[in-house]
């Protein structure tokens, strides 16, 4: 593979994206947000607040006008990276099967990384409405696993939230099911929803520990730099060591673009 004036014995794959597609359909959640591909700093404007539309009978005097007030979300692009080194002789005896075993672990942790923090910007946004930040989430107290919870949380979200799911660690989904076992199976406590996993939201006795909401409608990423990861191999500033670096990474923004298209439960 030819990168500059160098001349590398490590190929890298040419075409990533079926790479990074897998990996958003492993993990479930990044499959479902919106993409743009805007270079720079985005921002994307929402509706605040409005006033409804209004009827009109033939000859009446004409309705009052909307008021409409304009938030804007303002989506600072990160830099997402992730390397490793692996020396040349595993690399010589193991061949172009680990490699891309390789080139995959670095797209699914970049990936992977980039849905923590999506799931960080849904638990950190303020519930109070703001024209300059992320539109607000509701917050629901709840210190314990209820049957009747994932409804609350339904019942908190906008009307476009058309595609709500429910994301939550496997401890807390074992405890959901647990005390659905316990009522006799009378009752669904995911309202017929999908359930995602994801191991950085903590169990039910801290923090906030349960979400729900359309990350269609109220997600974005924007990929600064379009959604490949760029990769990079480095098999000069440590040859002396027989090790290869692998560098992959990504810039992407990523925030809430809705207001209350999530609402999440959180222990107190």
């Amino acid at each position: 593979t030819q990168l500059g004036d160098q001349t590398y014995g490590v190929p890298i794959p040419m075409i990533v994206d079926s790479r990074i597609r897998t990996a958003w359909d492993k993990l479930g959640i990044m499959s479902l947000v919106r993409k743009t591909y805007v270079r720079g700093m985005m921002s994307v404007g929402y509706e605040y607040s409005a006033s409804g539309a209004a009827t009109h009978d033939e000859g009446a005097p004409k309705p009052t006008e909307e008021t409409l007030r304009i938030g804007t979300v303002p989506l600072m692009p990160t830099t997402i990276k992730k390397w490793l080194r692996i020396s040349d002789e595993v690399l010589d005896m193991a061949g172009q099967d680990f490699l891309d075993y390789i080139f995959d672990e670095i797209s699914y942790r970049i990936a992977k990384k980039e849905q923590e923090l999506l799931l960080s910007n849904i638990v950190t946004a303020s519930q109070t409405p703001s024209q300059t930040n992320y539109p607000p989430v509701e917050t629901v107290t709840a210190n314990a696993v209820s049957l009747t919870l994932v409804a609350e949380l339904l019942s908190k979200l906008s009307d476009e939230a058309a595609n709500p799911v429910v994301v939550m660690n496997r401890a807390n989904y074992a405890a959901f099911k647990a005390a659905q076992a316990a009522a006799g199976y009378a009752y669904d406590p995911f309202e017929g929803l999908p359930v995602y996993f994801d191991s950085t939201l903590p169990s039910n006795t801290t923090g906030t520990w349960l979400i729900v909401g359309d990350f269609g409608t109220g997600a974005l990423a924007n990929y600064t730099n379009g959604a490949d990861i760029t990769l990079k191999v480095d098999d000069l500033s440590e040859a002396e060591s027989d090790l290869i670096k692998i560098v992959g990474r990504r810039n992407v923004g990523l925030g809430v673009v809705a207001p209350y298209a999530f609402a999440v439960a959180k222990h107190e």
